[in-house]
């Protein structure tokens, strides 16, 4: 055995002690995240590769002859992005089934808009050698396909010795995760060597793959440029902002630590708003990248002196005359980010003022909103970049900045021009998922 095969041996023993030591704690935070998202508890048993009868008997399908690709989409992001893979897969493939797994609640409630009768949904097992192997045991998909960043060392190495090829689709590495995964080479690299094929987001993100160990990398583009917003939660959320003439500044996918900052240069800017234009004073659309937050962020919002309307407590006609009142709407719902988009003169893009690496902006401009964003934008460098170059975005440095410049965008004049360049910018990069979609198929055939 060589040294290097005896290391990745070696690192990959001492991961799974770990994991299998900390079963406990993993299942206590489980059960912990419930207490706000109860899907967490649903079905909990599967996360350790045990399955009751029921779900054995949906999986073992009477005629069997359905070819099986199994998608991991880890989260809500990765969920909604799976959306435009999983339809031009159906297309390329029409009589395949679908096995959809997920890490969190937000992912699962998300991923059910996927799923048509045959399909199957459930947990992506715990990353220890026994849970995965009764997972691909039971399952025996035709491939699988991981979203964007997920590799884990026990399911590639498992997933190895059942022969399921392993494809991470629409992926991105950033500078700062390379050098991450460096430090844990002897562990992370034989699982990215592992996987028989690589659809990369960008030439820079199929550079670092390579340099991560993968074999085989394609850039492909990015599948969320093939995402086309509802046309239903549009219209909603224009007949949101149709209820009053004031300009709609969107705060799209908050993380934790930026509200602050964010409701401080709101609250400087609205002083300074002169005292006859009131009526054309804008007013805040914050959305929290996560529910468990929304109750956080209306306490935050309230504690800074402003009024507050819940998006959870308007009709179903859209704000009432106290929401109209409001200095600040929270959009305390889920699935309907297209809506809040439509609604919004600009965005200022979440997870971009903290070193967070910035959210997805591209769902934005399929929906017409132009974007404002922060510093910190290495998840999505390349689509941050060709935004801001097409004139559908704009770079600040910080919160007082961000929302100067969102301000100065939503006059009538630089806000049409502004979303048809973002619209522009949207329809311009389409065609991945149909690519994405025939390799996929390529790797299953073999």
């Amino acid at each position: 055995m060589s040294d290097r095969i005896l290391s990745a041996w070696l690192a990959r023993q001492a991961y799974t002690l770990l994991l299998r030591l900390g079963t406990p704690a993993y299942l206590w935070r489980v059960w912990a995240r419930g207490r706000e998202e109860p899907d967490y508890r649903a079905d909990w048993p599967r996360r350790l590769g045990l399955y009751d009868a029921a779900y054995r008997a949906q999986v073992a399908e009477p005629t069997g002859a359905r070819p099986l690709l199994w998608l991991h989409a880890v989260s809500l992001g990765e969920a909604r992005a799976a959306t435009p893979l999983v339809q031009a897969l159906r297309t390329a493939r029409p009589g395949m089934r679908l096995l959809l797994t997920h890490t969190t609640a937000t992912g699962r409630e998300a991923g059910r808009a996927l799923l048509q009768p045959g399909d199957l949904q459930t947990w992506l097992p715990y990353d220890t050698p026994g849970a995965v192997r009764r997972f691909l045991a039971l399952h025996r998909p035709a491939v699988g396909v991981l979203m964007e960043t997920e590799v884990w060392p026990n399911v590639q190495h498992e997933a190895t010795r059942a022969g399921v090829p392993m494809v991470l689709a629409n992926a991105r590495l950033s500078a700062k995760s390379l050098r991450q995964g460096r430090r844990f080479a002897a562990l992370l690299r034989p699982a990215a060597q592992a996987l028989r094929l690589c659809l990369a987001q960008t030439e820079d993100d199929a550079t670092r793959l390579r340099a991560m160990g993968a074999p085989t990398v394609r850039v492909s583009g990015n599948v969320k440029f093939d995402l086309a917003p509802d046309p239903t939660l549009l219209a909603r959320g224009e007949a949101w902002r149709a209820v009053d003439p004031r300009p709609v500044v969107l705060a799209a996918s908050t993380r934790e630590g930026e509200e602050g900052g964010l409701l401080a240069a709101w609250r400087s800017a609205m002083a300074a708003w002169p005292a006859d234009g009131a009526s054309l004073r804008p007013r805040l659309f914050v959305v929290p990248r996560h529910p468990q937050r929304f109750d956080e962020v209306a306490q935050a919002v309230s504690a800074a002196g402003f009024t507050l309307s819940r998006r959870s407590a308007w009709p179903a006609s859209g704000p009432d005359a106290a929401a109209q009142t409001a200095d600040v709407w929270l959009g305390d719902s889920m699935g309907e980010m297209p809506a809040y988009y439509a609604a919004a003169d600009v965005a200022l893009l979440g997870g971009s003022f903290a070193p967070l690496g910035g959210q997805n902006l591209i769902e934005a401009a399929a929906c017409g909103c132009p974007v404002v964003m922060g510093p910190s934008t290495f998840n999505f460098a390349q689509a941050a970049e060709l935004s801001e170059a097409a004139g559908a975005a704009w770079r600040v440095a910080d919160w007082p900045a961000g929302v100067a410049q969102a301000v100065a965008l939503t006059a009538p004049a630089a806000r049409g021009e502004a979303s048809a360049r973002a619209l522009a910018f949207a329809a311009a990069h389409r065609g991945a998922a149909r690519q994405m979609a025939e390799a996929i198929w390529q790797v299953a055939r073999g």
